[in-house]
């Protein structure tokens, strides 16, 4: 597998980091898959996820969100909902110049997934479909009334208040050896900001209102062990948007399904909808 790595500058001057992989340079890409990472993760935890793809004949790109991995900025901060759209229009501009004959897609995880099913919503891309995982459409736990009345406050006169996420590794994933990984990264991170922690709030109310707005098919998994994001709210989600989403609860799963100890199935999932959805916009 080939990797290249490139940079974006932002309208704000930032500059974000992108990389790619596909299987070698002469080899037939069938489609390009857009990957956006969860919160405090990086475009290098999705390697493995690069890998079933490009040996699939997919080539992949991804990006580090705002305040995440190489990409510049504080740690766990965006200055607007709109810098995190901003990165997709740079991540899928790149993917059309670099693949301009290939049915394209957005791949989103956790945060990523509450980003993708707003780009879908707002923006309107011409897609070929998308893969949400555990989006962050609600969270599967209520944060207590006192935090959530001084994160409220912060926003307002210091937007950049900075909290410390819970760090239990268990809850994303049952494989030790992909734990070990996870705590051990030195580009991963568990902060959230005040303007952060409020957008993403809004972005995931503001999805699940508006689901049934989507025009393109998407794959929506999503672990029935998962305590970080809400199950129920991805099936609210699926229920809203009708036919075109595939909605699949996953029995025994944690949070990060690309990092669970069966992941092998969840990239089987993945390539089989890609292949349907490809031939659909054939």
């Amino acid at each position: 597998m080939n990797c290249v790595e490139f940079e974006w500058t932002s309208a704000d001057g930032v500059r974000l980091f992108g990389c790619g992989w596909r299987a070698d340079d002469k080899s037939e890409v069938k489609g390009v898959v857009g990957i956006v990472h969860g919160m405090g993760e990086h475009s290098g935890r999705y390697i493995e996820v690069a890998e079933a793809l490009t040996a699939a004949g997919y080539a992949v790109l991804a990006a580090d969100q705002r305040g995440h991995g190489k990409t510049e900025g504080k740690r766990g901060h965006i200055p607007s909902y709109e810098a995190l759209l901003e990165g997709v229009d740079l991540l899928l501009k790149e993917a059309r110049q670099r693949y301009p004959d290939v049915p394209c897609f957005l791949y989103g995880h956790s945060m990523g997934g509450n980003v993708v099913l707003n780009y879908l919503i707002r923006r309107k891309p011409a897609l070929s479909g998308a893969i949400v995982t555990g989006p962050w459409l609600k969270l599967a736990f209520e944060p207590s009334a006192k935090d959530l009345m001084l994160g409220r406050i912060m926003n307002r006169i210091y937007p950049q208040f900075t909290s410390h996420r819970p760090s239990a590794v268990e809850k994303l994933t049952s494989d030790p050896e992909a734990a070990r990984k996870i705590t051990e990264d030195p580009l991963g991170h568990r902060y959230i900001t005040a303007r952060c922690f409020f957008s993403l709030l809004r972005g995931g109310r503001y999805a699940l209102e508006h689901a049934a707005e989507i025009t393109v098919p998407v794959l929506l998994l999503h672990g029935v062990e998962d305590s970080v994001t809400s199950l129920s709210a991805s099936r609210a989600f699926a229920e809203s948007m009708g036919d075109l989403c595939t909605f699949k609860e996953l029995a025994g799963y944690r949070h990060e399904l690309h990092n669970e100890l069966y992941r092998q199935q969840v990239f089987h999932l993945m390539l089989t909808w890609l292949e349907k959805a490809g031939e659909r916009n054939a």
